[in-house]
């Protein structure tokens, strides 16, 4: 006895956009890592340090708003990888639980 049974009626339904946008993700996610990171590092070693002085707070600044860059990217490729997830399931086919008989059913047995 399997844990859950096929519906003998169930159909799938076409893949759509979810797989195309799915496999697509990890190189979305990379790019849009290294790009912020990227551009932090190189405002981050274009300005000449002194010894014991503060960064340009300009710098500091634009630095910051790159790590809530990806920060802001990393929460939408998870968001977006959760909806695909969800599509995909949904569009799969349909399996059914076996049945619970209600003890304070209307009807008894």
């Amino acid at each position: 006895m399997s844990w859950l049974n096929k519906s003998p009626r169930s159909i799938r339904s076409p893949s759509g956009w979810e797989w195309r946008i799915w496999k697509k993700l990890p190189l979305v996610w990379l790019v849009g890592t290294l790009l912020p990171v990227a551009m932090g590092l190189v405002a981050w070693w274009s300005v000449p340090a002194e010894e014991g002085a503060p960064l340009d707070p300009e710098v500091m600044r634009f630095v910051f708003v790159m790590v809530g860059v990806v920060i802001l990217h990393w929460t939408l490729v998870l968001t977006l990888a959760i909806y695909c997830g969800i599509v995909m399931l949904m569009k799969g086919p349909t399996y059914m639980a076996d049945s619970y008989p209600l003890p304070d059913s209307d009807r008894p047995l």
